[in-house]
């Protein structure tokens, strides 16, 4: 059975528009995902577990603006979960990814997995510690 999406979003009723994924419409995924700068947020994530964004900038070497307008975009595709602690933001995947999309992210990673673990280590450098969950100063 083919399963059909709405054409617009807008037309559901606020309650169900709100619940729906936008990353869940495959469209949708190609389009944040071929974006490098948002790729390699999403394989960082994938490859941590969680990171600020402080972290995100310095493991991209991107400016805090640009990576915000990444995150913000990925959050509201409801591929990124935030979290606040004090001032800072701490972003990680969402577990409620669709199981094909979750396939697409991980084949990227197996593709860019080199260049992940480099960036890994540059982090690690710089006295990142994943498992200390770097707290930004």
């Amino acid at each position: 059975m083919f399963l059909t999406y709405p054409l617009r979003r807008e037309t559901l009723p606020a309650t169900i528009r709100s619940a729906i994924c936008h990353f869940c419409y495959p469209s949708n995924c190609s389009k944040i995902l071929a974006d490098e700068t948002r790729l390699g947020i999403v394989l960082l994530l994938s490859e941590l577990g969680e990171l600020c964004v402080c972290d995100l900038c310095t493991a991209l070497d991107q400016s805090q603006p640009k990576i915000s307008r990444h995150l913000a975009l990925l959050r509201e595709s409801g591929l990124l979960l935030d979290r606040k602690q004090g001032k800072w933001v701490h972003y990680r995947l969402s577990p409620h990814i669709p199981s094909w999309a979750a396939k697409i992210i991980e084949q990227a990673w197996r593709c860019e997995q080199e260049k992940v673990q480099v960036i890994v280590r540059n982090l690690a450098r710089q006295n990142f510690s994943v498992d200390s969950k770097n707290i930004c100063s």
